[in-house]
């Protein structure tokens, strides 16, 4: 394991016992609501099953086909606050 791999499985374990990752993944789950974001995505997928068929698609390809759409729907905003958390949270448990 390298040391960005070490580095990352250390904080996301912090992250998992302080209870952090959760508060941060319904902060990101009530924010991309505010935006609008789940619809946009739910719409994404409603016009690939139309164009490719309900019986021609699978669950991976409906997840391989929207991935990268979802990821460029989030907006700046969002991230940007996310990240802010994040930098927060690790100024505070600066022992990681």
């Amino acid at each position: 394991m390298n040391k960005d791999a070490q580095i990352r499985a250390v904080i996301n374990q912090k992250l998992i016992e302080t209870g952090e990752r959760e508060r941060l993944k319904e902060l990101l789950r009530a924010k991309l609501m505010e935006c609008g974001w789940r619809d946009q995505l739910k719409a994404h997928c409603k016009d690939v099953i139309h164009d490719k068929g309900l019986e021609h698609v699978t669950v991976d390809d409906l997840v391989a086909e929207i991935t990268p759409k979802g990821r460029a729907l989030v907006p700046d905003s969002v991230k940007k606050e996310l990240l802010q958390k994040i930098r927060t949270f690790l100024a505070q448990h600066t022992s990681l």
